[in-house]
This record gives structure tokens, sequence and C-alpha cells, in this order.
């Protein structure tokens, strides 16, 4: 009995002897699911001291506490117990599923690793209420507020959004950061530059705050119907007053981060009405004045003159194309060159736009410009407009006289004497040389052709050896060779929209979708909606260059923007040659 009892009393020593020699290194978290207003705790516990702690990089959070240390040593019953722990108190950044990668430590000359934790990131979750939690004060005493001017616009009537950061007076704010950027789907959107922003005194909810405004956008709905207005969401850095108090007596302050979103807006766009609306009518919805005139109204021939189209006022300047004007083709014409001189503010785009066209007459005689009509929906009356410009005439004064126009006031005499035309072959010419043939029948032995199909086959040798070299050399070329391929995968997805050009929308539509199909192809995905951010995640997982990038992200924007504002023919081949370069540019990165 008592040998049974010596030997269980053995087993039991170096079975706590074996557990407790047996190193522990691990990742504890408070929660595995969380709100992006919420916070998370991440524990690195080892049950042995170590050397060389090296946490995680936290991506997808921000370390707003910690690293904190805490050793326990105790002794229960004879047997030793250490812990040493890590502590780190995370904020998530955004939305998403996020993994707690592995922390390393270096324990009697070995390495140990914890194990990845998943972490779930949702929307903002309510809190219970606790008037002495530091986040409950900040949530009370921190808003972000967007104020939208209008509600119910009509398409192409300027909105603007105003986003303020309200303050309460017993609060501080150290800094903040985006944490979700709005993006203003079917919408021409332009911020307003808000340098030199001071903080300003008002109320909230009939209380006194401090405000500052953050970001002012200008809206122009390109789309009726409901639309969507994306929230700003901030990270904030708030000092809020807590219980205690300094020796003075004075309040002491605590630092918390709150995460504050200004929440979605919705816009409900009104069509333009259909009733009473002009032929020429091109989108231009404001107030407006129009005005067509010249450099000069008399000139000689071969001199030139300019003729402006010009709209001035307020309005989507930017948003509709200028008449075309009616020349007299005696009038040699060229494209017109494009000018704007737009300001947007809070009240919308304001200025002028221009087409310059350069008129060179070929003839003497007097050229009317005939008047030409702009229409625009005023947004005062709710109604359309049309204003015409007066005729202009044109004097040639010295020139050439055009003898095919109707309206020459110069006429040529006619005698009524049919003209005789001299026909070249009158004469017939009796032939005095004559060349004669032999009929002595020939063979082809000994023929030049007969010598050149013998050597023919020797001298084929050395070609095709130089041939041969050339293409080895070739192959060998794998950089030439993928610029090549590079060059034809770029004709072969941009052949649609080269077809069209000349064509905007046609074009436009073309050469968005090539480039939306040649990236699917190229990273082999089949994605519905390749929104501009996704397009930049997987280009940069392809390892291309940034300016490539954002060339490519530039040239799908110019394709949004490019339905909505005038475009010339000379802006569409750039946009073309400029895609074709970058597909290749990206080919030969990608990885």
């Amino acid at each position: 009995m008592k040998l049974k009892t010596r030997i269980l009393i053995l087993v039991l020593m170096l079975g706590t002897s074996f557990a407790f020699s047996q190193v522990k290194f691990e990742a504890k978290v408070s929660k595995k699911k969380l709100g992006v207003n919420e916070r998370l705790r991440v524990d690195f516990e080892m049950n042995q001291d170590g050397d060389n702690f090296n946490p995680p990089s936290f991506t997808g959070f921000t370390i707003i506490g910690g690293p904190n240390q805490s050793v326990s040593n105790s002794w229960i019953n004879g047997v030793r117990t250490y812990k040493k722990t890590y502590s780190y108190f995370l904020a998530p950044k955004k939305q998403g599923n996020f993994t707690i990668k592995q922390a390393t430590i270096t324990i009697e000359g070995e390495t140990y690793k914890t194990l990845p934790t998943k972490i779930v990131v949702t929307a903002a979750v309510d809190k219970p209420k606790d008037p002495n939690d530091p986040n409950y004060i900040a949530s009370e005493n921190i808003h972000l507020i967007a104020e939208v001017s209008k509600s119910n616009p009509y398409l192409n009537e300027a909105i603007t959004v105003v986003y303020k950061l309200y303050v309460s007076p017993n609060t501080g704010v150290d800094n903040w950061r985006e944490i979700d950027s709005p993006r203003y789907n079917d919408f021409w959107s332009q911020n307003i530059d808000m340098k030199g922003q001071k903080v300003q005194n008002g109320t909230y909810k009939g209380e006194d705050y401090r405000f500052l405004v953050l970001r002012k956008t200008v809206l122009y709905p390109q789309k009726t119907g409901k639309l969507n207005i994306e929230p700003l969401s901030l990270d904030i850095t708030v000092q809020v007053p807590t219980n205690r108090r300094d020796i003075f007596g004075s309040r002491l302050m605590t630092r918390v981060h709150k995460t504050v979103s200004a929440g979605n807006k919705i816009i409900n766009v009104k069509a333009l009405p259909e009733a009473g609306k002009p032929i020429d009518f091109t989108g231009a919805v404001g107030s407006f004045k129009f005005n067509v005139s010249t450099s000069k109204t008399e000139l000689d021939a071969s001199e030139s003159l300019q003729v402006k189209v010009n709209v001035s006022g307020k309005g989507n300047l930017k948003l509709f194309k200028l008449p075309k004007i009616s020349l007299p083709s005696s009038l040699e014409v060229y494209e017109p060159e494009h000018a704007e001189n737009v300001k947007t503010n809070l009240a919308g785009m304001q200025g002028s736009i221009s087409d310059s066209y350069t008129v060179v007459p070929q003839y003497k005689g007097k050229y009317p410009i005939p008047n030409i009509t702009f229409s625009y929906f005023d947004l005062e009356t709710e109604s359309y407009k049309r204003l015409s410009s007066d005729e202009i005439v044109i004097d040639v004064l010295d020139g050439p006289l055009n003898n095919n126009d109707s309206n020459s006031n110069v006429t040529t005499a006619n005698s009524g004497k049919q003209r005789v035309v001299l026909n070249n072959d009158q004469f017939a010419f009796i032939k005095t040389k004559t060349n004669f043939t032999s009929t002595k029948p020939t063979y082809f032995f000994k023929t030049p052709l007969f010598w050149s199909a013998l050597l023919l086959p020797f001298l084929a040798i050395p070609l095709a050896i130089v041939i041969r070299k050339k293409k080895a050399t070739r192959d060998a070329d794998v950089y030439g060779n993928k610029i090549r391929k590079a060059d034809k995968l770029a004709k072969k997805y941009l052949g649609n929209a080269k077809k069209a050009l000349g064509k905007k929308e046609a074009f436009y539509i073309a050469l968005e979708k090539a480039l939306h199909n040649y990236l699917k192809a190229k990273l082999h995905i089949e994605i519905s909606d390749l929104s501009k951010d996704k397009i930049i995640s997987l280009l940069k997982d392809k390892k291309v260059d940034d300016t490539a990038i954002t060339d490519f992200v530039s040239i799908i924007k110019n394709c949004e923007l490019a339905r909505y504002t005038p475009i010339t023919n000379v802006e569409m081949q750039q946009d073309y040659e400029k895609a074709a370069k970058t597909i290749s540019l990206i080919d030969k990165q990608a990885r």
C-alpha cells in the first residue's frame, strides 16, 4: 500500500513539473465582433518570461492605448504560477473583416507565436447610457452635421452640402481624421477651398455650442429621382471632463476616441418640365446672357477674323454645349477653341464660357452670319427662356471673285459663240518601224531562269539561318515581347473606341467598357461592380506603379464626366492615346 502511495505521489509531481515546464503564449481578445464605435482589447499572455516581444501590425485598427505590461507571480499549494501580459487597446478604422496577426516572443532561445484571431467590425451599435462613462459624455457633446441647401432640386440645379462639427463648451477636440469620405455618385461635385477656417459660436438643438466648418461641396445632380449622399465619418480624439479634480479644484479631463458620422442624406431630384422645352435646349439651367461677336467686320480675303460665341451668368456652365454658328461656304471655318472663366462657390458656378472660331474668307463680297439661338431653364420663373443673337455682316473688301457664287454682283459677258474644242487625236500616223520576232523554238535549259531556279535554294539557306537567328533573338527578348503583346492587347480592347472617335457619347461608352473588360481579362476576375477603390486595390496587389494606376483611374473619371461636359475631337484623341499607353504600361508591370 505504501509503495502504491509513493508511486502516485511521484506521478503527480512529475505531471506538475511537466505542466509548469510547458510554455504557453497566446492572444486573447475582449470580443470577436464589435461595432465601429466600440473599442477592442487584445492581451498577449505567456506563462514564462521572454525577450524580444514583437506585436503584430494591427491592420485596420488604430492603437489608442498600450502596450501596457503586467506581471503576476504566485505560489499556491507549493505550485508556482507565473503570467506576463502585454495589453493593447484598439479602435476600428472602418467596417469589415480583419485579422489580428501573429505576435512573436523568444523564451529560452526558442521563438513562440500566437495564433491569428479574426475580428468582425460592424456598423455603429447602441451602447448603454452611463452618465459617468467618458464615451457616453463624448457622444452627447460631439455632433457632425451635414447641412443640405435644398432637398428637392431640379436636374442640374446647384445644391450645397456643408459639414459642421459641433462641440459643447466643456469638451475639447485634439485632432480628427476621416474614416469614410462621401462619394457623390450621380452628382457633378466640386469642393470649396476651406483655408483659414476659424471656430465659431452657434447653437445646436437650442443649446450653445462651438462649431467648425470642415467641408463645403457644391453638387449638380445628373439624374432624376432619389439620390443618396453618402455620410462623412470621422475618428476624433475628444477631451471630456471627469468627476476627479486636481489640488486646485479644477476638473480633470480624460481623452477618448469617438467615431461620429453625418448620416445619409436623400435628395429627390425633379425632372425639367417637358412642356415648352425648346428644340435647341442642351441642358443649361440657371440665369444666363448670350452674345455672338466678331473681332472685325471688314477685311481682305485670306485675312482672318474671330467669331466668339459667349454665354455668361450663373448656373451649370461646365455641363452644357454652346450652340454652333452657321456660316456661308465661301468662309473657311476652323474648329473652335473652348475657353472657361468659371468660379465655383456656395452659390454654384458663376462666370462665362465661350467658343472662338477662326474664320478666313476666300473671296470678295459681303457674307452674313445668321443669328443663332440659345435656350436655358430659368430657376426663378421655372420656365424656359430663349435668347437670340443679332445678324452680323462680314464685308470682304479685296480679293478674288467667286464666279460660282450666284449672289456675286460681278457678271461675265457671254458672246453667244460656241467654243471649239480641239481633239488631240485628229491625225493618225502610219508606223514606219516594225519589230520582228523569231519563230525559232526556245528551250528552258541553260536559260537565265534555269540558273536562277538552280541557285535559289542555295541562296535561301543563309537567309533562313539569318531569319531563324533573328526569331531566336526576338523570342529571347522577354521585355520586348511583353511590350509588343501589350500594344496588341491595347489595340484589341480599344478597337471599338477608335471606331467611335468623333462621336462623344459612343466613344466614351466604348472606352470605359474597354478599360473594364481589359482589367477583368488581365486579372482573371468576374466582378460586375468595378469601383475606383476596387480598381486601385487590385492594381496595387499586382505591383503596378502608382503613376499608371492614377492614369487608369483618371481615364475612367474622364469617361464619366465626358457625358455631361463638352468635349472636342482633340480631347477624345488624347484620351484614346492615353488609354492605349496606360493599358500597355499596366500589362508590362502587372505580375
